[in-house]
């Protein structure tokens, strides 16, 4: 599905039914496709709402990549599907969308939940790490590289291709945006006006925001919300723990 908002042409991704919708913010680099094998494990239940964000997949690039940009365009999209009831589910640099998004306390936001998110204050990257990621931009084995570093699970060959398509797909603009940009914007003040149920997980492996980061920057700064630890896992965990992070998920929901 294609939608229009704010000068920008959004791909979204749609499957399931259910009462519930969960709007799916993805990582850095990855797309609406990031989430095909979590939702295999929640489409029964809930509707499931994909976008590819501004400047990612087969979104388009616009000239402005803010995080408040990017929450405008799902606001947008969940006026446009006359979403009553529904759940933000971010991821990394999702999961900060997502937080910029329910700090407005929206109507019709049931729960937030938010994996290894990139945190309200500006994200803990070492400037080596930063400038290693500007370079590796659609470089393939850079970017299987990176993903090695940051996992405890290998991922699975076909998993590993959409990686590399997904980073490929991601404009040169957005890329630069969110590493020079993006990652550092404070938004913290406005974080403790959410009042919605807040799940926020984190990978026991999770080598670029561990569990003191999270605990520190995002679960203390939220007045409703609580930390779970999921084992043999890293930072991409819809990737690679699909199964048990859509199981814990549906706990948290019931």
């Amino acid at each position: 599905m294609k939608y229009e908002t704010n000068g920008v042409s959004l791909h979204v991704e749609a499957r399931g039914t259910g009462e519930t919708t969960l709007v799916l913010l993805h990582y850095f680099g990855g797309s609406s496709q990031s989430w095909s094998a979590f939702t295999d494990h929640l489409s029964d239940r809930y509707r499931c709402v994909a976008p590819d964000l501004r400047g990612f997949g087969d979104s388009s690039a616009p000239q402005v990549f803010t995080v408040d940009a990017m929450a405008d365009d799902v606001a947008a999209l969940i006026r446009y599907l006359g979403l009553a009831r529904y759940v933000l589910i971010g991821h990394s640099m999702g999961g900060k969308v997502a937080l910029a998004l329910a700090a407005r306390n929206p109507v019709g936001l049931a729960s937030l939940v938010l994996l290894a998110p990139s945190p309200p204050t500006p994200e803990p990257i070492p400037e080596e790490s930063r400038r290693r990621l500007i370079a590796s931009y659609g470089q393939r084995e850079a970017i299987l590289e990176n993903a090695r570093q940051i996992t405890s699970q290998p991922l699975d060959e076909p998993a590993l291709e959409q990686l590399v398509r997904d980073h490929r797909r991601t404009s040169p603009e957005a890329w630069l945006a969110w590493l020079e940009k993006g990652s550092y914007e404070d938004i913290a003040a406005r974080v403790a006006q959410i009042n919605v149920p807040t799940l926020v997980m984190v990978g026991e492996g999770d080598p670029v925001l561990p569990r003191a980061v999270q605990q520190r920057e995002v679960v203390d700064r939220l007045p409703n919300a609580r930390l779970i630890v999921v084992p043999e896992t890293g930072h991409l965990l819809p990737l690679e723990s699909p199964a048990r992070v859509a199981e814990l998920i549906r706990d948290f929901l019931l």
